[in-house]
């Protein structure tokens, strides 16, 4: 296939594009076809984390093997490709409110933080210093403008829509940004790094949390938050003791597998009281939640944030939105009403916001789940009895 001309958002002619490589097949096409389409391309790569088998493993990215194929990428393109040491920033940012966050009881997402904290802010400021019109990335999300400016919308490919962890991306900073690849499908894009000749053509897709090196969250928050792991109670929902756990870091808010403890119904972990350094567990209707209260609300939709507006919205990203209303109180605390409800809705996810439900929806904002509101605890004991 031919690989297409890429016109930038900044207006017809070259432009000066920094490129964020990470070594996987999506930033190594965004810088190929940048190039070839005549733009003034830098590519870099930012080293993130360096420990132990997270550099070597299959799946990760921002370390190790990917910054060698990136530069190798770079170097078959004849682009200049610089690698900048940004551990202790992603630490600082990334890695220790993820421990931080867990430890507190909720359920962390890092990339959100990385591409709100790292890739967004810092690597687009070092663009900006480099005189580069744009800051171009290999996610899958489309750029267009609404009424007010820039604005988001849905990838073209639904299976590979990252709008969920973008949501926290302001208007200013997407005056700068450029996503190529959003209205491609991956299939695409990996038939043009096929016929392109990119050395990463058929590499892996990185994972999402890219500094555990084993999966095991318990381990990574151990290491940064020595003390963390503090033995404390399993308890049901109506204050009986059930047994111990070996540290609330180890639990999900949903979970039923793993909890060690006998019982003639299902158990799922309902809470992480962090204060309390308890662990509580109940029927699987406890679950059910209508009503989220936000923080930290990023709004990209045109005009204000109105109380009572109509909204999609979702708490997964491998979830569909579902229709919600947005209710805005007198202080600006902002609170979600799934029309449907969610099941294990936790502090420290994100509720993104839709126009609507369709594959290239506009992305309207969202926030971080302050508190997922639950039914009285009586009346749901009462109605699973």
């Amino acid at each position: 296939m031919s690989s297409p001309t890429l016109k930038t958002p900044a207006g017809d002619g070259r432009k000066r594009v920094v490129v964020a490589m990470s070594g996987g097949v999506d930033s190594s096409v965004v810088a190929a076809l940048l190039a070839r389409s005549g733009h003034d391309v830098i590519g870099i790569t930012l080293q993130l984390y360096d420990h132990g088998e997270a550099v070597g493993r299959k799946g990760s990215c921002c370390a190790g093997q990917d910054v060698e194929d990136a530069r190798r990428v770079a170097q078959m393109l004849g682009i200049p490709h610089y690698v900048l040491d940004y551990e202790k920033r992603f630490s600082d940012a990334v890695m220790q409110s993820f421990a931080e966050s867990y430890v507190a009881g909720e359920t962390p997402i890092p990339c959100v933080t990385c591409n709100q904290q790292i890739k967004f802010k810092d690597l687009l400021e070092t663009a900006r210093e480099l005189g580069a019109d744009l800051l171009a990335t290999g996610h899958y999300i489309q750029r267009g403008e609404g009424t007010d400016g820039p604005a988001l919308f849905r990838a073209r490919d639904a299976d590979r829509d990252q709008s969920y962890f973008l949501f926290a991306t302001t208007r200013e900073q997407l005056a700068d940004l450029w996503f190529p690849l959003g209205g491609m499908r991956k299939s695409e894009v990996r038939d043009i790094a096929h016929d392109l000749g990119l050395l990463v053509a058929e590499k892996s897709d990185s994972q999402d949390i890219c500094f555990v090196p084993k999966g095991r969250y318990s381990d990574v928050i151990e290491r940064l938050k020595p003390g963390a792991l503090t033995p404390g109670d399993i308890v049901h929902v109506d204050g009986r003791k059930l047994g111990e756990h070996a540290g609330i870091v180890n639990y999900t808010i949903g979970q039923r597998r793993g909890l060690g403890i006998p019982s003639p119904e299902p158990l799922y972990v309902l809470r992480l009281d962090a204060t309390k350094n308890e662990v509580v567990v109940g029927p699987r209707a406890f679950l059910q939640t209508h009503t989220l209260v936000l923080r930290n609300v990023n709004w990209l939709g045109d005009g204000e944030l109105e109380d009572g507006a109509e909204v999609y919205a979702r708490i997964r990203s491998s979830q569909a939105p579902q229709p919600a209303t947005v209710s805005v109180d007198a202080d600006g605390t902002v609170t979600v009403t799934l029309r449907y409800g969610e099941l294990g809705a936790a502090a420290g996810q994100a509720c993104v916001l839709y126009t609507d439900g369709s594959d290239e929806a506009r992305v309207l904002g969202g926030g971080w789940i302050a508190k997922a509101v639950k039914a009285d605890t009586m009346d749901r004991l009462e109605s699973s009895a």
